[in-house]
């Protein structure tokens, strides 16, 4: 979509020309438009969209944007809008809204479904039942192929797939699945106890979105059904919301890993004040326990006065260890993420970063040896005592690399806490400690 073309005939009040092409494009599009305009012309904009268009296209919008909408439009217009949501989208759009706008909302839903917005609110946040949607087709396995396939033309509208479908007892409880697509292929008069998947995949209301992505991956679902502790099919959790999960806990990963408390809304929309919120608390955790790098470089105050040498290649070895740490943290952290490395692997772990360690350590200490001693000019003992350091650096950073996301994980942590800013802290008080008793050996310090 042309952008800034929509935005000119917005201004030159073109609206006729505006509608036509507002109602030709894909409503992701249309929502990222409508975010760009202040909210008179917003409103406006969003005025002009055709009503099967425009529930589609605010549950794309910010939730700013869905807040002010919600504010500004009559009381018809807001309630053709819920009509039209999907009761997933209903329940996000309640989580995130001010108190004045929820009731708004609310007003405009019946009894009934302000008792089931009600019940899935109160599921614990990143978890099954506050991602499930109650629209799906269910079917009974006493019915034929025709039953079916006339029941999922009569309710297609309003749910929001019908890919899959459920077959349930007289109590709701999950008995199996049966795809659209087994059933045009089958003979119409088969019944659906004949052709169904009995014991499919499904996960509990409680489960937690890491793991519901997890189940989604693994067995390359389009759609998962969830049930209560007695086995009762409550609802399903579609791959678009799965999508937006996997896309949420990377953003946390990344922010955790850049010692960063995670945050939901977008960079630019968050306040100065939070963003700083967010940060302060880990920068002073790892100031203070930098504070073991001080107090080591005290305690050999006097070796490095006598050798003054020592001081110029502190920097290098700190910063390679930390490197080498980082990269083997990243690597064990994607790992666990994907499901990969469990903490029975935690010796096959130590191995593998001993192995590279070694390989790494040594042509690294190699290139150092040659560029200390034959270019810089020093003297052999101490380009022996930098060379033997950066060594047994590389190796203890790879190693503790390696084996804290795994540990973190083990308690219950976020493993990518175990990240650069971290693992670079604690490396650097190892390195250290490491060189200064290499020197203390080789220059009788």
């Amino acid at each position: 979509m042309d952008f800034l073309n929509m935005a000119q005939l917005l201004e030159e009040k073109k609206y006729l020309k505006l509608k036509d092409e507002l109602k030709d494009g894909q409503s992701f599009d249309i929502a990222e438009f409508i975010d760009s305009l202040d909210e008179r012309q917003a409103l406006l904009a969003f005025r002009l969209l055709p009503k099967g268009v425009a529930a589609d296209v605010f549950s794309y919008l910010s939730v700013d944007r869905q807040a002010e909408i919600s504010d500004l439009v009559n009381e018809k217009e807001l309630a053709d809008i819920l009509s039209d949501l999907y009761f997933d989208d209903k329940v996000d759009l309640l989580e995130e809204m001010p108190a004045n706008v929820i009731k708004k909302i609310l007003k405009h839903t019946s009894d009934v479904e302000r008792k089931l917005i009600n019940q899935f609110l109160m599921y614990p946040d990143d978890s099954a039942g506050s991602l499930m949607t109650i629209e799906f087709v269910d079917l009974k396995k006493e019915m034929t192929v025709s039953d079916a396939l006339d029941r999922i033309r009569r309710h297609a509208p309003n749910r929001e797939t019908i890919y899959t479908c459920y077959v349930m007892d007289e109590a709701r409880h999950l008995e199996g699945t049966i795809s659209l697509k087994d059933l045009v292929l089958c003979d119409v008069d088969t019944k659906i106890s004949e052709v169904m998947q009995v014991e499919p995949i499904f996960v509990k209301t409680h489960d937690n979105q890491e793991y519901i992505a997890d189940v989604f991956k693994n067995y390359d679902l389009i759609a998962a059904p969830v049930v209560d502790n007695e086995q009762r099919l409550v609802g399903i959790i579609t791959i678009d919301d799965i999508v937006d999960v996997m896309e949420k806990e990377a953003t946390e990963d990344f922010h955790r890993m850049a010692a960063i408390e995670p945050f939901d809304d977008s960079y630019l929309n968050t306040s100065i004040l939070v963003l700083a919120r967010k940060r302060i608390g880990w920068l002073l955790v790892l100031m203070i326990s930098a504070t073991l790098t001080g107090l080591i470089l005290s305690r050999y105050e006097l070796a490095l006065e006598s050798v003054v040498a020592l001081t110029f290649f502190i920097p290098m070895l700190m910063d390679t260890g930390g490197n080498a740490g980082s990269q083997a943290s990243t690597l064990v952290i994607r790992s666990i993420t994907l499901g990969e490395v469990k903490f029975k692997d935690i010796f096959r772990v130590i191995s593998k970063e001993l192995g590279v360690s070694l390989i790494v350590g040594l042509a690294l200490s190699a290139v150092n040896f040659l560029r200390i001693w034959l270019i810089q000019g020093y003297d052999l003992t101490i380009t022996l005592t930098v060379t033997i350091t950066l060594f047994f650096t590389v190796l203890m950073a790879k190693v503790i690399g390696g084996i804290l996301p795994i540990l973190a994980d083990k308690v219950n942590l976020d493993p990518a806490i175990m990240a650069s800013p971290l693992i670079t802290t604690i490396v650097d008080t190892f390195s250290l400690i490491i060189y200064f008793s290499v020197a203390t050996i080789f220059l009788n310090i």
